[in-house]
């Protein structure tokens, strides 16, 4: 199959290991032309440029920035980027036959290029559902659904439910996230839509000298080390995350690293630099091949979301986690599913992310556990059900 992907996400190679990139490798060693188009932002200076690499080919699009901009050309930019990817593949694709069509959430505003290329190819379309816009804005309070900002729900509401029909299938990344679609979109058959979880391909890693990579980025060699790595945005509850912090600053039994940035980090900075706790740091940006090596050298992984969600987010964070053999904490809203995979398989802990004595009460629990084990159970979890063969055999046989 000729097979075209649109993505928010910035990929202009393969060498990369995320979920997309690791995908469309798969997809490639099983035969197929991968089609890939991704933006170019504003901020980038170039323009739109269509080219080869690693097996697939990629169509770069000049757009506006759509990410850490202000929220003004944020929202222009994804208003136009269905338009702006739609006249590209025009221009330079209009050669190839597209047999199927594939796009993850964000954006939900892909809907008119998605309806081009099935109308124009007859493609069949498959939606890799990654979050549920603008539900989960309202859920946090950047959204509401009354007043000028309810028009604006309104609107983005058309458009997911546009997105929707338009899917042949729509893949969530949990069970939950498949009940959620259903309840709230009685439209859609439940034939149409299923689990495609967020996965990676398993790499061999190369032997890591834990102490070194400590050593070099200032971590203490003597104790467990609880790592937070990702965004740093409303999504996460940063205010709960500084909180947390807060109630485990002091202890000399364990350390607490931050790997991330994004529109809330600045909370997280001004924290760390009014009471300079001794065993927390933070780490604004490491390129991945060094942030992958930091991850093997510590102990826990931890993930944080808003309590307010009612959509229930499956953050990908946690496969590097379980690909590294690390236990995780889970400080979240009630709703995400994430918590009964990390409880009930064995390498994890939970709590809602409203009081911090709760998740202090977790740093304790798990100190006092067999994190080896815990983290080999992690990662035996992830071989059976996240490895990118479940996805794309998932992929193929919804559309077959």
């Amino acid at each position: 199959m000729n097979i075209l992907f649109l993505t928010l996400g910035k990929i202009y190679d393969l060498k990369s290991s995320d979920i997309y990139s690791d995908l469309m490798e798969c997809l490639i060693q099983h035969g197929h032309q991968v089609y890939i188009v991704t933006p170019y932002e504003r901020r980038m200076g170039k323009g739109t440029v269509y080219y080869e690499e690693d097996g697939a080919h990629f169509l770069a699009v000049k757009t506006l920035n759509i990410e850490k901009t202000n929220i003004i050309e944020k929202g222009l930019g994804t208003l136009l980027i269905g338009w702006q990817y739609k006249q590209a593949i025009k221009k330079n694709m209009g050669d190839v036959k597209i047999d199927l069509v594939t796009y993850s959430t964000p954006p939900i505003t892909l809907a008119n290029v998605v309806s081009y290329v099935k109308k124009k190819y007859g493609a069949k379309s498959y939606l890799q559902l990654k979050d549920i816009f603008p539900q989960n804005a309202v859920d946090i309070g950047m959204m509401c659904k009354t007043g000028l900002k309810g028009f604006i729900y309104r609107y983005f509401r058309r458009k997911e439910k546009k997105l929707y029909e338009l899917s042949d299938y729509i893949g969530c990344m949990s069970p939950a996230n498949v009940q959620y679609i259903l309840e709230h979109n009685p439209e859609i058959n439940y034939e149409r839509v299923g689990v495609c979880p967020n996965s990676i391909a398993l790499r061999p890693h190369p032997e890591v000298d834990k102490t070194a990579v400590r050593q070099k980025y200032g971590l203490p060699t003597d104790r467990p080390i609880f790592l937070y790595g990702g965004n740093l945005g409303k999504p996460q509850g940063i205010d709960y995350l500084i909180r947390c912090l807060k109630s485990v600053s002091g202890r000399t039994d364990c350390y607490f690293l931050i790997v991330g940035s994004g529109t809330e980090a600045y909370k997280v900075d001004e924290y760390l630099a009014l009471e300079k706790p001794a065993n927390i740091s933070k780490i604004n940006f490491l390129p991945k091949a060094d942030y992958y090596k930091v991850v093997s050298s510590c102990d826990i992984g931890l993930i944080f979301l808003d309590h307010r969600f009612t959509i229930p987010n499956f953050p990908s964070r946690l496969l590097p986690y379980m690909e590294y053999k690390m236990p995780v904490i889970c400080a979240t809203d009630v709703n995400t599913d994430i918590k009964d995979v990390v409880v009930n398989n064995g390498f994890g802990y939970w709590c809602e992310s409203v009081n911090a004595a709760d998740f202090t009460s977790l740093v304790d629990k798990m100190l006092s556990s067999d994190i080896k084990t815990m983290g080999v159970r992690g990662y035996e979890f992830l071989k059976e059900n996240y490895t990118v063969e479940h996805t794309y055999q998932q992929i193929v046989d919804s559309i077959s």
